[in-house]
């Protein structure tokens, strides 16, 4: 009895050990909350774990590494961290500015644009596991952004409908054969150009799909080109997060959304 309890004590050590894995990786700030005097709980979308919580102990000291300003919404950072299987909150050793924002955070419309994606990322990104190429997409889409001075308008809804590929939904553009010249809709739910309306009523009529493929034409650099005034951007962006709820089991509607509206008067 005496024996098989040490091989069960040396068993349950090894398997605790076992599950404990240091790890360097980058990572986005996704969400922060503030809890207690010195404690936060934060929610990073890192390259090579995906989605991990973490609670943060801020010393009160300005000397410690862990400062409170690396965990603002969409804040890219390096990690070292220390990785328990199934544990809720895991535990940070080290943390490092990995590309600092030059006007993501304090240029005003650049601001507003922010707040929506870090709180859309924040739903979107709900169950992700690793994903690279998606990683890779988000950390560039925040640069050029930054980088960018004028004509960003539409960086919303490019950064939404591009995103959709890495989550699995991405539309597909392609007409029904035979169809090039008769109007078609839209279905939201099948994520394609169709003939006749759906029977459900999450569709596009004609005059709308064409709006979609429109939107799907765009990228950063080229962006510009489309004129779209404040009414039709923010239609865009309603059909866009309409489309993720379709998709995204209980995606909430973003409070960030109204700031969003009210930006730019053309």
């Amino acid at each position: 009895m005496l024996l098989y309890a040490k091989k069960y004590a040396i068993c349950h050590f090894c398997s605790n050990f076992a599950i404990i894995m240091l790890i360097t990786t980058q990572a986005i700030v996704l969400h922060t909350i503030k809890y207690g005097d010195q404690k936060l709980i934060t929610d990073l979308y890192t390259r090579r774990q995906g989605r991990l919580s973490f609670a943060v102990n801020i010393p009160k000291t300005t000397q410690g590494k862990l400062k409170k300003q690396y965990f603002q919404p969409l804040t890219m950072l390096t990690i070292e961290a220390d990785l328990r299987q199934q544990a809720p909150l895991q535990k940070l050793r080290d943390v490092a500015l990995l590309a600092p924002f030059s006007s993501l955070l304090t240029n005003p419309s650049k601001l507003s644009i922010s707040i929506f994606i870090s709180e859309f990322l924040y739903h979107a990104l709900r169950s992700e596991q690793q994903d690279e190429p998606m990683f890779d997409y988000i950390a560039a889409s925040l640069q050029w952004l930054d980088g960018c001075t004028t004509s960003y308008a539409n960086f919303h809804l490019v950064f939404l409908m591009h995103l959709s590929r890495f989550l699995g939904f991405y539309p597909n553009l392609d007409q029904p054969i035979g169809e090039h010249a008769t109007p078609l809709y839209f279905d939201l739910r099948a994520a394609s150009f169709c003939q006749h309306p759906p029977v459900h009523r999450d569709f596009l009529p004609p005059e709308e799909a064409g709006m979609l493929r429109l939107m799907m034409r765009m990228d950063y650099p080229t962006m510009h080109l489309f004129q779209l005034n404040r009414q039709q951007r923010n239609r865009c962006i309603e059909v866009a997060l309409q489309f993720y709820r379709l998709h995204l089991p209980d995606f909430p509607d973003l409070r960030s959304l109204d700031v969003l509206r009210e930006l730019w008067n053309d």
